[in-house]
């Protein structure tokens, strides 16, 4: 049994549910979480999140603010809004008041912001005549109802259209003609079937051989380091107790290969959801051993692939100053900091013929490109210097220097300014990442 929450206004919540019928002869269960306010997503989602295989949003609007608290990989989808919805407003309005619609205000979320402009476009109603309010997840519903009404009061519209429930509620007590922009039962539907065969890939996704290789670096040498007798014999006793009580959470199997080195078998799933269990354990062996510890895990269809992509996700992990936990996973991504507030997650494979024969030229691999462009997004930066990525990807300035130069060189990159840190020094060149299509 497949278990989705459905999250949205109680309006809402009632359609996508009458839509939901259609899918209980497959297994699915849908679980009503409706809502007043839209501030309320974050605690239904952290609250419930691990007994659900997924989540379908009535819209945008609980959708970006759910994605701030679910991992980048969750299984969650919303209807967005469309030019369907638009018109059944324009519809609805025209036949109640027997009048032509022109003149409307309506408020939406600034990402869907664009989407409601084309469809304003298609119906080739003038800009002048339309009042458009985006706004974030830290919207205040009063001061857009006010938005509506005060262009109400004062003429400029023939009335509403919105998408929040609390708006709705406040025009209505205050006579203005004011309709919801709903999702039709075509965009449900569409949105179900996502979710639900997301699940199910999901399970099989979760049902893959994991591994993970744990090696006590510099392991040869602590018995050097020590005086004591059977000091090594007694760490080696503690790590495996240590270690045993990981494999029990990931209800798994451990081997000792010697040397400092261990392997745990299990599966994708329990390794993913007990991450954290790991990096604990790996902070207490560190302390234990007083050495760094290096983690590579390697997920895959069998036991063979999953050990091959966990030995390279160590040889990863070791080649890093600080160790760590790095995954690569079956289809060639990989996952450093795994678990941690800087993971960077990339892929170090790429089809883009293009973008392959200009990193040639280069000579950077595909790897570093990719890095550096996952960096860029996680942090969110429009423009960097040099010393941004050395520090946060653990390389000299000086290397990150040639990269860059090479990426600006053969047009993956390029220089957006100059910045001065202080008055002494010359000031540091800021620089761009290129957008660039896949061809």
């Amino acid at each position: 049994m497949y278990r989705i929450g459905v999250v949205g206004p109680p309006p809402s919540i009632e359609r996508i549910l009458d839509v939901a019928n259609e899918f209980e002869h497959d297994e699915i269960e849908f679980v009503p979480f409706p809502y007043e306010d839209a501030k309320e997503v974050s605690g239904i989602i952290q609250e419930h999140n691990p007994e659900f295989n997924g989540w379908f949003f009535s819209g945008p609007i609980p959708f970006t603010i759910a994605r701030k608290v679910l991992s980048t990989e969750a299984n969650c989808v919303y209807c967005p809004p469309t030019g369907s919805n638009l018109y059944r407003c324009f519809l609805q309005m025209a036949f109640e008041h027997n009048i032509v619609v022109r003149r409307v205000s309506v408020d939406m979320i600034e990402s869907e912001g664009k989407y409601l402009r084309e469809a304003f476009a298609e119906l080739e109603i003038p800009p002048e005549e339309t009042y458009v309010r985006t706004f974030d997840e830290h919207y205040d519903p009063q001061s857009i109802a006010q938005f509506h009404l005060q262009l109400w009061r004062e003429g400029k519209t023939q009335g509403a259209f919105t998408t929040l429930l609390s708006v709705y509620r406040a025009l209505k007590r205050e006579g203005v003609p004011v309709y919801r922009v709903l999702m039709t039962k075509m965009e449900i539907r569409q949105a179900m079937k996502i979710v639900v065969e997301k699940a199910r890939s999901s399970y099989f996704k979760d049902t893959q051989i994991g591994v993970e290789i744990i090696e006590i670096e510099q392991f040869d040498k602590i018995a050097e380091k020590s005086n004591a007798r059977y000091h090594l014999q007694h760490l080696e006793l503690k790590i495996k107790q240590t270690l045993l009580l990981l494999c029990e959470k990931l209800d798994g199997s451990l081997m000792d290969n010697g040397n400092g080195r261990y392997q745990i078998f299990s599966s994708r799933g329990a390794i993913e959801r007990e991450i954290d269990e790991l990096r604990q354990t790996v902070q207490q062996l560190s302390l234990d051993a007083d050495v760094s510890v290096a983690v590579g895990i390697g997920f895959g269809e069998t036991a063979f692939s999953a050990e091959s992509h966990a030995r390279k996700a160590l040889q990863h992990a070791k080649d890093k100053p600080d160790s760590g936990i790095v995954i690569v996973q079956d289809d060639g991504v990989i996952i450093e900091y795994a678990g941690g507030l800087e993971q960077l997650t990339y892929s170090y494979r790429s089809s883009d013929k293009g973008l392959l024969e200009k990193l040639n030229k280069a000579n950077v691999s595909i790897k570093t490109y990719k890095r550096i462009e996952a960096l860029v997004h996680r942090m969110g930066w429009n423009s960097f210097t040099t010393s941004d990525i050395a520090s946060h990807l653990t390389m000299t300035v000086r290397n990150a220097q040639r990269i860059m130069g090479s990426l600006c060189e053969c047009g993956l990159a390029e220089l957006k300014g100059e910045e001065l840190q202080s008055l002494r020094g010359r000031p540091k060149k800021m620089y761009r990442l290129i957008k660039k299509e896949p061809t």
